[in-house]
């Protein structure tokens, strides 16, 4: 009998871990939506509010909005989380800005929780949600905004953390999730092939641009895994447009057709950090290698 497209990930379970709303929908939404809608239940863990963040959207500059944005913010979040079809909470921190001309960080931030203290609410989600696969940003945040970095560290912490049960007493039972993964949204391949694709259709890119800048950067990370979710590329532009005081819709950002994108580039990139499962790499599935009711023998 064969498996309706909604049962074939029934039992999977798989938490992606960001610094603040809007970060979902912008890396890896079409793999959240698509698991989703598979069957696998999915967590968005969103370690701040958003509060210090800046107005993109031209048509929201106003001063009524900047008054509003911690709520707006989360209200942008919840709509974001209907679209794409998952859960998500909020791990209780604030926002640390994104500091110019050496400013400091401000007082009470995320970026100057202690390790444990940040990691904690984490270490309790993982144990209360019980993931298969966690999804966050390599050890540079993805570009190196002081609450990404954050992320990454308490993530993994986090999950290094989770199956033991001497650490972080009193945050539910041990639970230790089997694989981990950096997000790699925006490669350099990724900005060629979208040059290429525009370039051929006879459309202006501004991709040529971010090609120049990246032209000396060394990537750290290879791409590891590439999931196939082009079909889910709307649902994830729908999701990031739901953040409406944090993306401006003519931005240059969104330049390229969302047809020539699922030619051009049908996957979201991801690197394989560590598991606990056999896996073969190169892998086309954040879950290969697992099943449900798999679990780790961590320690």
């Amino acid at each position: 009998m064969t498996k309706s497209t909604a049962e074939l990930r029934s039992g999977l379970r798989l938490m992606a871990v960001h610094a603040h709303p809007d970060d979902e929908s912008s890396k890896g939404a079409a793999t959240l939506a698509r698991y989703a809608s598979e069957g696998a239940e999915v967590l968005v863990c969103t370690m701040t509010g958003g509060e210090r963040g800046d107005v993109l959207n031209p048509a929201m500059d106003r001063p009524e909005v900047w008054a509003d944005l911690p709520r707006l913010r989360r209200a942008e979040m919840e709509r974001a989380r209907e679209i794409l079809g998952v859960q998500q909470r909020f791990m209780g921190f604030t926002d640390s800005g994104l500091p110019r001309n050496g400013e400091a960080l401000p007082d009470g931030c995320f970026a100057l929780e202690p390790l444990e203290d940040a990691a904690r609410p984490l270490v309790e989600a993982m144990r209360s949600f019980r993931p298969h696969v966690v999804v966050t940003y390599d050890e540079n945040g993805g570009y190196p905004h002081p609450d990404h970095i954050k992320t990454y560290q308490v993530s993994a912490e986090a999950f290094a953390a989770a199956g033991d049960p001497k650490r972080y007493p009193g945050t539910g039972e041990p639970w230790q999730p089997l694989k981990l993964y950096y997000t790699l949204a925006f490669s350099k391949a990724y900005f060629q092939a979208i040059y290429d694709a525009m370039t051929a259709a006879g459309l202006d890119s501004p991709h040529g641009e971010v090609l120049k800048e990246l032209a000396d950067v060394e990537e750290k990370w290879q791409i590891t895994t590439q999931v196939e979710c082009a079909e889910w590329f709307p649902t994830r532009l729908r999701a990031l447009l739901a953040h409406e005081t944090q993306v401006n819709p003519d931005g240059p950002e969104r330049s390229c057709p969302l047809d020539v994108e699922q030619r051009a580039w049908p996957t979201e990139d991801y690197h394989l950090a560590r598991s606990y499962v056999e896996t073969t790499l190169p892998e086309d599935d954040l879950f290969a290698g697992i099943e449900p009711g798999t679990e780790a023998d961590a320690r």
